[in-house]
């Protein structure tokens, strides 16, 4: 016999449940085929845990969290995420975002002044960005446990009271496609706008063009019922950005937003565009 209603308690669906911390793991002999099936199998579960919290049903809650721990847990979800990632596979997607952004920096060199960096969901601090001389990086992430990130929530970081809390460039590499439900997507994108400047480095003259720099699994653009290039190009234009680069393999999707104008809180439903039986179910809802 299931539980009562008066059994079910219904809990919030935290972010910090689909992105699990990272880890100091040791070196672990992981193909790179065993790392994204590892991956895969965790998001799968992680995206029925978040149902389940939704829906209020503690029983397969449980079940599914035996099921995660079952798998390796976490630690063995983290290992492959940081592995997927590292360097020596060529994940480090900061340099793609280096690289698009030197242009802008050429004017900073000699010269004392940075770009403020946001990095959501940082995994490292020796990645491409952090390593650069021109840019003023701050990471944070849901569960770090590597000094130089911020055990932080960015949906609970407290909005900027003036440009010294603001930032020239935000990085959501690989973190909406892990926030739960599609609204919280919108939000995360919302939530955007109120942190991002195009106020000058403090004491400079120069001109900056804030940016949000997007890396998304291609299949959640190019293979989702809800969500297509076009879709994305909507939402984030309602937003005032305007797409300035982009890039595609094999596996990821690239791009570089500049903001350059306001938002016209224009909202953005789930329907479906793009329909087919082999499609997944990615979406972003604007409100």
């Amino acid at each position: 016999m299931g539980p009562t209603n008066k059994q079910r308690r219904k809990r919030p669906g935290l972010l910090s449940r689909t992105r699990p911390p990272t880890v100091q793991a040791k070196h672990a002999a992981l193909s790179s085929k065993a790392t994204r099936n590892l991956i895969r199998s965790h998001h799968r579960l992680l995206k029925a845990l978040a149902q389940a919290v939704r829906d209020g049903d503690d029983v397969l809650v449980g079940k599914i969290e035996a099921q995660i721990e079952e798998n390796g847990g976490l630690e063995s979800y983290q290992l492959a995420s940081k592995l997927g990632q590292s360097l020596d596979r060529g994940g480090d997607s900061s340099k793609v975002l280096v690289d698009w952004i030197t242009p802008r920096l050429r004017p900073m060199e000699n010269t004392p002044y940075k770009l403020r960096v946001l990095e959501i969901g940082a995994l490292s601090t020796k990645n491409a960005c952090s390593m650069h001389k021109l840019l003023d990086v701050t990471r944070i992430d849901l569960n770090s446990q590597e000094p130089g990130i911020l055990k932080q929530d960015f949906m609970k970081r407290p909005l900027p009271h003036d440009d010294s809390d603001r930032f020239h460039v935000i990085s959501l590499s690989l973190v909406l496609n892990f926030v739960p439900d599609a609204a919280g997507r919108g939000e995360m994108l919302k939530r955007c706008i109120h942190f991002l400047t195009k106020s000058p480095p403090s004491g400079s003259s120069l001109d900056v063009t804030p940016s949000l720099f997007l890396v998304l699994p291609v299949s959640c653009v190019t293979n989702s019922r809800y969500l297509t290039e076009s879709r994305l190009q909507d939402i984030m234009s309602s937003m005032g950005f305007a797409l300035s680069k982009t890039k595609q393999t094999s596996k990821l999707i690239f791009q570089l937003w500049d903001q350059i104008g306001g938002y016209t809180a224009k909202p953005f439903k789930k329907e479906i565009l793009n329909p087919g039986k082999i499609r997944n179910n990615f979406s972003i809802i604007v409100k």
